[in-house]
C-alpha cells in the first residue's frame, strides 16, 4: 500500500505553446527538474511511471504526471500530422 495517501494527478495546461503540466492540488507550474520517473532509489510507493513534486510554496503535492504525460504526447503528434 502506498505511504502517499494524499498524492494528484498532473495535468496538462490547455492553450500552452509548450507542453507545460500543472500541479492536481494547486494548479502551480510543476518545474521540468522535479518531474522525474518513479522508479530506481527515487522509487515512490504510488501506481505511476512518472512523478512531479508541486515546488509552490504552500502546497508540495506529490503528482502522478502519467496522463498529463501521455495527453502532451498526443498533442505532439496531432500537431506533427497537422503540418
Amino acid at each position: 500500500m502506498s505511504e502517499y495517501y494524499d498524492f494528484y494527478t498532473a495535468v496538462l495546461a490547455e492553450n500552452s505553446t509548450v507542453p507545460t503540466l500543472l500541479c492536481g492540488h494547486c494548479r502551480s507550474i510543476l518545474p521540468a527538474k522535479r518531474i522525474f520517473a518513479n522508479e530506481g532509489e527515487n522509487r515512490y510507493d504510488l501506481p505511476c511511471n512518472t512523478i512531479g513534486l508541486c515546488s509552490a510554496d504552500d502546497c508540495g503535492a506529490v503528482n502522478c504526471c502519467d496522463d498529463a504525460m501521455a495527453a502532451a504526447e498526443r498533442q505532439r503528434d496531432e500537431n506533427r500530422v497537422a503540418v
